[in-house]
């Protein structure tokens, strides 16, 4: 079993940044991706960023390339979500997933965390 902990959300002010951590733990194994969704309530969970925990593949979606950035601490298990000049738009509740591979496909996430919520206020 595998378990993901958000944290890092919070209240900011638009053009603000806040710097979103996800520890795993548990039977991650050696070769897995973690990523980051995000999600407004009545809407369907949005790609972000995710990375290889193996290797140094990343992959972004388009809308937040230019203003997020993923990256992560190997030895402990931990990938974090920078983002800044943010928008009253981002926000939603962020989650981290576990996937085999680098993918912004939400079905292909093996495991989720609870979410940690972002507000930006304008």
């Amino acid at each position: 079993q595998v378990h993901l902990r958000e944290s890092g959300g919070g209240s900011v002010q638009a053009g603000g940044s806040l710097r979103l951590s996800c520890t795993a733990s548990g039977r991650t194994g050696s070769n897995y991706a973690m990523g980051w969704f995000r999600q407004v309530t009545g809407n369907e969970r949005e790609f972000l960023a995710a990375i290889s925990m193996s290797g140094d593949a990343t992959y972004y979606s388009s809308s937040v390339k230019d203003r997020f950035a993923i990256s992560k601490d190997n030895a402990k298990n931990m990938v974090y979500l920078q983002m800044n000049s943010l928008k009253p738009e981002d926000t939603a509740v962020y989650y981290c997933g576990l996937a085999q591979v680098v993918t912004g496909i939400e079905d292909q996430y093996d495991y989720w965390g609870q979410g940690t919520r972002v507000t930006v206020s304008s």
